[in-house]
This record gives structure tokens, C-alpha cells and sequence, in this order.
């Protein structure tokens, strides 16, 4: 909710936004997988994300993600350089680089959400990224249902779906096929993050928890961008 509405302020508050949920993932990240240097992983992941998200507000089009892979490979490597400086023998050093290279990967894909703002439909009034967001908060509602996930995957992905048409309604420029597209696929990505929340062990603090709840909606930025450039570009 909060992205769909900084999107309708300005690119620069969208992108400060995204940057923003990104550092609250890297103060996160290290309490959540339990890695060591906690500090400078976290600040590797961090400027990561703030990297991802400036190109994505200050570079020409239409590469809009064009920094997207620039932030990964200097977050990577800054993650080496991490544990190199740690010296040999140190514990969960394995661990450590293939969490924080993780976590560098997920929050740099939140910069698709600046991205996919700055495409040519979404330049006026925002609503390739309004259906992404009632999109997504349609397939997380129906995934805190309780019942199966056997049950709620299905109906989250048919309300995700029907996101799109129904602010088609309302917009002629937006293709009904496309949008539901684009909210099924979603949908599929919030089930899958939802799988993988409840295996996963009750975290210990808040950090951990917010960490694990806003990496997904991070993630799917990318996804929402390419998307957009595929169907409706």
C-alpha cells in the first residue's frame, strides 16, 4: 500500500521509499539467517539496495533497470572482500556469503518497482502499479486465510487475477488480458513466499520478522517490471 502510494507522489519519494524498505531487509537480513559480521553485511546489502534504486529514479530509459546488475555485482563482491578481511578460519564463512549474496540479490529486484513507474502508462496517474499493488494485497489476503494451501492458492491467484480487469473498467489504456495476467503471476510469487514464510522458524525479533515479511513484496518489483515491458510496452 504503502509503494502504490508513493508512486502517485513522485518517482524520487517512490524510490526513497523502496530504498528505505530495502534497509530495513539488510538490518534484518544477518539476524534472520543467523550470519556473523552482522554489521557490515548489513551495510553491504543496504547500499546495495539504495545503488539499485537511484539508477532506477536517475537513469535514461527505457534501460530503466539497467543499474539492477551493477548493484548485485558490487554487493557480491564487497561480501568476498567481507569475509577475506575476516581472516581464515573464521566460522560460517560459506554461510555468509551465500546469505548476504542472497539478500543483496532480493532487495536490489525491489528497484523494479521505480522502474516499472517510470514506463510510458504508468507516467501519468500510476495504474500498471495500482494493479500490482491491489494484486498482491488480494493474493496475501487470501493466504492468511485458514484453511489449505490447497484452497487459498487457487482463490488467491482468481482474485489477483480479477485486480487487473477491474481497474480496467476504469482505464481504457489498460489491456484486461494483460493485467491478469500480470496479477496470476503474482499471486504465484505471494504463495510461494508464503510457503516459504511458514516453514520457516518463528524469528526472534522484530528486525527478523519485518525482514521476512517485506523481502517478497521487494522481489516481486522486478517481476511487476519485466511484466509490464513484456505485455504492455
Amino acid at each position: 500500500m504503502a509503494i502504490v502510494a508513493a508512486s502517485y507522489v513522485s518517482i524520487q519519494a517512490l524510490g526513497v521509499l523502496v530504498a528505505g524498505l530495502g534497509l530495513v531487509v539488510a538490518v534484518g537480513w544477518p539476524q534472520l539467517s543467523g550470519i556473523p559480521a552482522r554489521r557490515s553485511q548489513s551495510a553491504v546489502i543496504g547500499a546495495a539496495a539504495v545503488i539499485a534504486c537511484a539508477g532506477s529514479v536517475t537513469v535514461s530509459g527505457p534501460a530503466y533497470m539497467i543499474w539492477f546488475p551493477a548493484a548485485v555485482a558490487l554487493g557480491v563482491g564487497a561480501v568476498f572482500v567481507i569475509q577475506l578481511l575476516r581472516g581464515t578460519g573464521q566460522s560460517h564463512r560459506l554461510e555468509s556469503i551465500l546469505s548476504s549474496s542472497a539478500g543483496v540479490f532480493a532487495v536490489s529486484l525491489g528497484a523494479g518497482w521505480v522502474a516499472a513507474d517510470r514506463l510510458a502508462l504508468n507516467a501519468a496517474d500510476s495504474p500498471l502499479t495500482l494493479v500490482a499493488g491491489l494484486s498482491l494485497l488480494l493474493a496475501f489476503a487470501a493466504s492468511l486465510l485458514p484453511w489449505r494451501t490447497a484452497v487459498t492458492a487457487p482463490l488467491g491467484a482468481v482474485a489477483a487475477a480479477l485486480a487487473g480487469p477491474v481497474v480496467a473498467l476504469f482505464r481504457e489504456d489498460l489491456p484486461v488480458v494483460a493485467t491478469a495476467l500480470i496479477g496470476a503471476v503474482l499471486a504465484v510469487a505471494v504463495v510461494a513466499a508464503t510457503r516459504l514464510v511458514r516453514a520457516h522458524p518463528t524469528p526472534v525479533s522484530l528486525a527478523a520478522a519485518a525482514t521476512l515479511g517485506i523481502t517478497p513484496v521487494l522481489a516481486v518489483g522486478s517481476v511487476v517490471y519485466y511484466l509490464d515491458k513484456l505485455l504492455l510496452s
